[in-house]
């Protein structure tokens, strides 16, 4: 199929290199990141100053690669007044729910569903977190950086290189470091305050405004 075209795209330099290993490098292949609309997710940062209690989201589908059971697993280590918000359905969704229960969660973590209302949800927590073990591209935690809130990621491929050296980043599966990071952000505003803006400073790389011009410009010379 690859041959009838004369460009091939990928959307991130993880799928780019796992495509070669699969065709070889002899291929017309491009690079142009997936993009999204920051400004319909952009809020001010928060002052978190003397705020009692903070409220964690994170927005994916309910699909083993994308790992909520260690997010859950984080509040184990956290103190009553950290809630959690799930956002998203699918086929994990009862298993989950079953977790939560199983560690006595069930009053702080709430299944939200599949919603479209995603950038007023992001605008009323204080962390988002993205808690793949891997991503192709990781969308969500664009989002989530966009939406001046800091994002907590884990250090895999398809999250590395979008969030690492602006958001936080633990290794996957540890829900004791997540949690640590999460603490440690919303127990020190001025930290707070600092990895939200760098993280909306990164999210304007992937904006959608930049993936138009990559595939413009692609166009051109062909």
């Amino acid at each position: 199929m690859y041959r009838k075209y004369a460009a091939i795209v990928c959307i991130s330099d993880l799928t780019r290199h796992n495509l070669e290993q699969y065709l070889g490098t002899d291929w017309p292949m491009h690079t142009i990141y997936n993009g999204v609309d920051t400004k319909r997710f952009a809020r001010p940062v928060k002052d978190i100053s003397g705020q009692q209690d903070f409220v964690v989201t994170m927005v994916a589908a309910f699909r083993p690669q994308k790992d909520q059971d260690t997010l859950i697993r984080a509040f184990t280590h956290l103190e009553p007044n950290y809630r959690l918000q799930l956002v998203g359905g699918g086929q994990r969704g009862e298993e989950l729910k079953a977790l939560c229960r199983e560690l006595g969660l069930e009053d702080r973590v709430q299944f939200l569903g599949v919603r479209m209302d995603v950038p007023d949800i992001m605008e009323q927590s204080d962390v988002i977190v993205l808690s793949s073990h891997w991503e192709g591209f990781g969308l969500a935690a664009v989002e989530g950086m966009a939406s001046g809130r800091p994002m907590v990621a884990t250090d895999g491929d398809g999250l590395r290189d979008i969030v690492g050296g602006a958001g936080v980043l633990f290794q996957p599966g540890d829900d004791q470091e997540l949690a640590s990071a999460i603490k440690r952000l919303c127990e020190t505003p001025d930290y707070y305050r600092q990895v939200a803006l760098a993280c909306q400073e990164r999210a304007q790389h992937y904006d959608i405004s930049v993936m138009a011009d990559g595939y413009s410009n692609l166009y051109r010379t062909l």
